[in-house]
């Protein structure tokens, strides 16, 4: 009963690889989602990163940012589930959600007088949003994609995300600079294309 004093205090003191993967995954999971394009595929991407990491948790554990650390894991094996599977006959993913996404913009029940601004829309809004940044993302390299979410969505700079990515800062910046340009382009054409219906 002695020894069991003096582990657990040293568990207290460090926390173990499981506790800190663990405190990150929600934030992981969302940022897989936007890379893999669905929940199922993100999952299958996170449960791979964590095996990655799990071979050797010190690297991890010693590092001065595990969610960064943790998110380059995830953006490469998303990146080599992308590769693999683009081989492969793919069938159009699209339809469940331009469904869902048609389903809360349009006469769904979040869509009443009381989903207004202020008014809460039982979170179909934000859904709505999720999706359409999932559709996005899916249009650039995973790359692009990867500086887009270190920036623009988890607030690093651009020297920040070029370390996590292992790129120059300028390679970062023109990264970023050509996803920008593309999601542009892409939100002009969906408007086109709305406005001609």
């Amino acid at each position: 009963m002695a020894d069991a004093t003096p582990s657990s205090a040293s568990s207290a003191a460090s926390p173990t690889f499981d506790e800190v993967f663990c405190g990150l995954l929600p934030r992981l999971y969302r940022r897989a989602v936007m890379l893999a394009g669905s929940r199922q595929s993100a999952e299958d991407v996170v449960h791979e990163a964590y095996l990655k990491l799990a071979a050797r948790p010190q690297r991890f554990l010693a590092h001065p940012e595990p969610y960064a650390y943790a998110f380059t894991a995830v953006l490469n094996v998303a990146r080599d589930a992308y590769r693999k599977d683009r081989r492969q006959v793919l069938v159009d993913a699209m339809e469940g959600v331009e469904e869902v996404g048609a389903g809360g913009a349009g006469g769904g029940a979040g869509a009443g007088p009381g989903a207004g601004p202020g008014g809460w829309d039982g979170g179909v809004e934000r859904r709505h949003a999720e999706i359409e940044a999932v559709r996005l993302l899916g249009r650039l390299s995973h790359r692009q994609a990867g500086i887009v979410i270190l920036v623009d969505l988890d607030g690093y700079t651009i020297d920040q995300a070029a370390k996590i990515m292992k790129v120059h800062r300028g390679t970062a910046a023109r990264h970023r600079a050509r996803a920008l340009d593309r999601l542009r382009e892409y939100l002009v054409e969906s408007e086109h294309g709305q406005a001609g219906r």
